[in-house]
């Protein structure tokens, strides 16, 4: 009678790259004799690993202004060549910082945890909630020569099961693996996980960045 069944959250979407050029940008190589690196994640550890590479590799040539900006001078040999020295400058090799982060896709389940995401102490307690109705219907016959008439009547009734919860306590600086593990063991699914996860971070217990998609 109008019932439905969903499974995670249809509407959900994502638009990669949404924007529209409407003109192009004029862009220059340097600026003063200097080239402005733009971090795609700004991190302060990240800027400071790619000036010391810079500097290894140049000389004392670059320094991280800010978390997001590594101010690179060309060197003297090449003034006349700043696309070479570009391209010297995408050869480095550096190791960017890792972010603590956990991914969650509510429309697909999905969950993805880095390896340097810890939780504080937390108890986390999971149970499924079962509602049941059901609709029975029923002819009333009234007596014979009672003048009733014969009716039909719609006999609802609700039923409401819940099953034990199982309580397990988290400890300190867990590592994903910890968490992972513990979850699994209260019987979780994906989506439990989500909302459990959502929890945590409310708590103020998940030392990583929540991203939903």
């Amino acid at each position: 009678g109008g019932s439905s069944q969903q499974k995670n959250f249809p509407t959900v979407g994502s638009i990669p790259g949404g924007a529209i050029v409407e003109k192009d940008v004029p862009a220059t190589f340097t600026n003063d004799g200097n080239i402005v690196l733009a971090l795609n994640q700004p991190d302060f550890t990240t800027a400071s690993r790619i000036s010391d590479a810079l500097d290894s590799r140049f000389g004392s040539v670059a320094y991280a202004r800010d978390p997001g900006t590594v101010i690179v001078s060309v060197p003297p040999a090449y003034t006349n060549n700043v696309v070479d020295f570009v391209s010297a400058l995408e050869e480095l090799s550096v190791v960017p910082d890792e972010i603590a982060k956990v991914v969650v896709n509510e429309r697909t389940g999905t969950v993805v945890m880095g390896s340097r995401v810890t939780i504080d102490e937390v108890a986390v307690a999971q149970g499924n909630l079962t509602v049941k109705i059901t609709n029975n219907t029923t002819v009333s016959q009234p007596p014979p020569l009672s003048g009733g008439s014969t009716v039909a009547v719609n006999n609802t009734s609700v039923n409401v099961t819940e099953q034990p919860a199982n309580l397990v306590v988290l400890p300190t600086a867990a590592s994903v693996g910890d968490v992972v593990n513990a979850l699994n063991a209260v019987g979780a699914t994906p989506r439990d996980v989500i909302a459990i996860l959502q929890a945590i971070k409310a708590a103020g217990a998940l030392h990583a960045e929540l991203q939903v998609m």
